[in-house]
């Protein structure tokens, strides 16, 4: 998968969001799963993406990842 060009930077692969939109999502206020989920779809899917999301909004933010809200958005919303 890594040598798969249009997966760099990919961090959901079931809602295809990349890093730079989870970024955008950060720089927009989300601070929720379920806020990331709504704007570019990560997080809101299987769940393997959680904590690379969590890690990014934590970063993008400035806070540590307990100050991120892990209420998930769901799929079947």
């Amino acid at each position: 998968l890594a040598e798969e060009p249009w997966l760099a930077g990919m961090r959901c692969l079931c809602r295809c969001a990349a890093d730079r939109e989870i970024r955008r999502a950060g720089r927009e206020a989300a601070t929720s799963l379920h806020e990331v989920g709504s704007r570019c779809g990560a997080a809101s899917g299987c769940g393997g993406c959680v904590d690379a999301v969590v890690e990014i909004i934590s970063a993008e933010l400035g806070v540590t990842a307990r100050a991120v809200d892990y209420d998930r958005a769901s799929s079947t919303s």
